[in-house]
């Protein structure tokens, strides 16, 4: 083991004897009371030494025996622990810990988030890891599923495929998405191909020559992101292709734009939480003559042209992302059986929870609802003795 402090955390000292590791409130951690001594330690925990070479150290610092276990154990209990000999994916085998692995550095930034998130001192490591062997299924390649579904290919995701049909059009072009040049081109191509050059190192991910099929009763899947192009599936989602997805079980997750509306979320784990056909009946029961709507909505051919702004795609492509990454990674975001909302002008994110239906043969639970509301925490404290 080469114990280091994580170095995605910025440290103060708050006074002479207690340090602050972290700026933020959900991941701060203060330690101490630290003797100068310990604090010289604490210094040197920066991954290029082994424990026979700190020990060494802890005893030229005047430090008794055991005093290095001890701090190492606090720091592992309070989050604040790496290992640098814990090897990534992609990282030579042989590199020296603590050194710097340029063949890491597209995930670099990536790592760091998941050692600040993840408390053991090999989770970034095993989380990214963990990552490589996914599957996830973008159903819409817009301004909101292309950038999805390359922002989970560079976050490690081993296997995103885009199911979409058509050619490319120039209002569908966006700084994170579909490039220029693919206008015209048929989307799925153009969206394999995006996944491809956006997955880290540039090298293609395991399924970039694979031709799925329509998916609709696909398994092997970790998670199904639901991103018409419209955005009308993703605001008003359809219960009847949901409907392969509650038999295989698999989880999925609805985000668009709609006439300048953003929508991420529900989460919806089969027979867990609320799926599509949860929210219709719940909207029947306030409004009777709802089903009209939806049906006039869907008939015909699509809408032409999206009211789909590009910062606000974007803005709902990253926040789709980000939950659909901390699900993936074995956590429940907030979108677990709830919605995220907003529109513009004034751009003020809103959450309200899908409550099961009673009457919805999906089979969810229902003394689940605000199992998943979350509460702000201070930073933590823990006494290094």
């Amino acid at each position: 083991m080469h114990p280091m402090v994580k170095p995605a955390l910025r440290r103060a000292w708050r006074n002479l004897s207690c340090v602050q590791f972290g700026v933020t409130p959900a991941h701060a951690v203060v330690l101490g009371p630290v003797d100068p001594a310990t604090g010289s330690l604490l210094g040197l925990l920066d991954g290029t030494r082994g424990m026979e070479l700190l020990r060494a150290e802890a005893a030229a610092l005047g430090l008794r025996e055991g005093r290095l276990e001890a701090l190492l154990g606090r720091l592992a209990e309070a989050g604040l622990l790496a290992d640098a000999s814990v090897r990534p994916p992609g990282g030579p085998p042989g590199a020296r810990p603590g050194r710097a692995d340029p063949e890491l550095d597209a995930v670099r930034a990536d790592l760091a988030s998941l050692s600040v998130v993840h408390q053991a001192p090999d989770g970034a490591a095993r989380a990214l890891a963990a990552r490589r062997d996914l599957r996830v299924q973008v159903r819409g390649a817009g301004r909101v599923g292309a950038a999805v579904a390359a922002l989970l290919s560079a976050a490690g995701i081993g296997r995103v495929e885009v199911l979409d049909s058509g050619t490319v059009t120039p209002w569908e072009v966006s700084p994170g998405g579909l490039p220029a040049e693919a206008v015209g081109e048929r989307r799925a191509v153009a969206a394999r191909r995006l996944v491809g050059r956006t997955a880290p190192g540039g090298r293609p991910p395991h399924d970039a020559r694979r031709r799925p099929g329509d998916g609709t009763a696909d398994t092997g899947l970790s998670l199904v992101v639901v991103t018409p192009r419209d955005g009308l599936g993703a605001y008003v989602p359809d219960p009847l292709p949901a409907e392969a997805w509650l038999t295989t079980g698999t989880p999925h997750l609805y985000a668009g734009v709609l006439e300048a509306t953003g929508v991420v979320g529900p989460l919806v784990l089969p027979g867990g939480t609320a799926c599509a056909g949860c929210m219709q009946r719940e909207r029947v029961d306030r409004e009777p003559v709802w089903p009209r709507l939806p049906a006039q909505w869907r008939s015909g051919a699509p809408h032409p042209l999206p009211a789909c702004d590009v910062g606000l795609a974007q803005a709902v492509a990253g926040l789709a992302a980000a939950h659909a990454l901390a699900f993936l990674d074995g956590d429940l975001p907030s979108s677990t059986g709830a919605r995220w909302e907003v529109s513009l002008p004034l751009l003020e994110w809103r959450s309200a929870p899908v409550r099961a239906h009673p009457a919805c043969p999906c089979g969810a639970r229902r003394d689940a609802e605000g199992e998943h509301a979350s509460a702000a925490r201070g930073p933590q404290d823990t006494m290094a003795g």
